[in-house]
């Protein structure tokens, strides 16, 4: 069941061990499902309740623990030996017992108590209690943060990383026509959703779909002014326009896309700030090569908005991924003022440049993979606002 070759992963797990000596730390314990998957394998559902895996600097394998009904998914999906499988006692779930005082009681047993332990203080999936528990019970250990160690470590893709991004991008593809073929005027915004997610799951006849770590989002009317709203169960109206923004998913690997629909013809103020997002968007590509840095690519777009007038608070991308719920970015390098992250081959970004207003918004966006000379983008879909007249689909240009 692996999806990368026994040699792929110990290069990960070098790497991984490159960074710990750097910050000093000798045993790194991951909570962050995705930095347990790029090192394990482990693909499980399971992030609800305290897992982690162990990577120790001068031992071979690192240690899975998790509740003991989830060690045989360790079992299927990972590359470690069994004995490196140690799940707790249902005991632990939920209750006044907690998995790090069980976590805790394994490192005293294998003489890695009192070492230098690395924590992802910043994951969503290590709280604040899971902290304390291990503070009270290796209290001869000395704690350092390692939030983003082994995240940095996944900015460069490997080949077959990139493949799979690509296959998640061909999957998008199908999400965003079944978005768009099925938004009109009297047709409920869940029913939409149940087409984009039928076509996600399902994939292509080569390969299949995976859930995306992110819903997707379908905000309308004067909802569009925000970006991060869902759906519901209302029925849409002509004249209104809806944002699409959803991602493929494949392996795990994310390729996000994001479209703007008007129901009926767009005012000429929403077709114009269309416009200026597609010129924004095709300039700050245009700057996307290796050697450059991830600011000079916003200030790239900065200057198009900048000659209309126009002012983007937020950021204009992320580096994106592998990852499970809650965010399919890697919380690395962001394309912004101030993030001197220098472009390599084989990263890969999602640049979003969303204009939100107080009654309206558009998103027109790529996903794009950093290339020896420039960069490839993802998806193949047009780059365009998108009308829908009737039944009828056409594309402004």
């Amino acid at each position: 069941m692996l999806p990368f070759s026994y040699e792929e992963y110990q290069h990960r797990l070098e790497q991984t061990k490159k960074k710990m000596s750097e910050k000093g730390i000798e045993v790194l314990l991951i909570t962050n499902p995705a930095n347990m998957n790029y090192l394990s394998g482990y693909n499980g559902w399971s992030f609800y309740v305290d897992q982690l895996l162990i990577v120790i600097i001068d031992e071979e394998q690192p240690i899975w623990i998790g509740r003991h009904m989830d060690a045989n998914g360790a079992r299927a999906t990972t590359w470690l030996f069994d004995e490196r499988i140690i799940p707790y006692p249902e005991s632990y779930v939920h209750s006044d017992k907690h998995p790090m005082e069980f976590v805790a009681g394994i490192l005293h047993e294998i003489g890695q108590s009192n070492r230098r332990i690395g924590l992802e203080m910043e994951s969503y999936y290590f709280s604040a209690l899971a902290y304390e528990r291990l503070k009270q019970s290796l209290p001869n250990a000395e704690f350092k943060d390692a939030s983003l160690l082994v995240n940095y470590v996944r900015l460069i893709k490997s080949d077959q990383e990139i493949e799979y991004i690509r296959r998640a991008a061909k999957i998008v593809e199908r999400g965003m026509d079944a978005a768009v073929q099925n938004i009109a005027s009297g047709v409920r915004e869940c029913d939409v959703v149940a087409e984009i997610y039928k076509n996600l799951v399902s994939g292509t006849p080569e390969f299949g779909g995976d859930y995306p770590s992110i819903v997707p989002m379908l905000p309308s009317g004067e909802n569009t002014s925000t970006p991060h709203l869902t759906w519901t169960d209302r029925q849409y109206k002509y004249g209104e326009m809806v944002i699409i923004e959803l991602a493929g998913c494949h392996q795990r690997y994310h390729s996000p896309l994001a479209r703007t629909v008007s129901i009926g013809q767009p005012s000429e103020e929403a077709y114009n700030i269309s416009q200026i997002v597609v010129e924004g968007l095709n300039t700050a590509l245009e700057a996307v090569k290796p050697g450059v840095t991830c600011e000079e690519v916003e200030i790239a777009w900065e200057n198009v908005i900048k000659k209309y007038g126009i002012e983007k608070e937020s950021r204009l991308g992320y580096s994106m991924g592998l990852n499970y719920p809650p965010d399919w970015g890697e919380h690395t390098a962001s394309i912004r003022r101030g993030d001197l992250t220098v472009l390599e081959p084989n990263m890969t970004f999602h640049m979003i440049p969303g204009l939100w207003f107080d009654d309206y918004g558009i998103e027109i966006s790529e996903s794009f993979r950093v290339t020896e000379t420039g960069c490839e983008v993802l998806a193949d879909y047009q780059r365009e606002l998108i009308v829908k007249e009737d039944l009828d689909l056409t594309i402004i240009s």
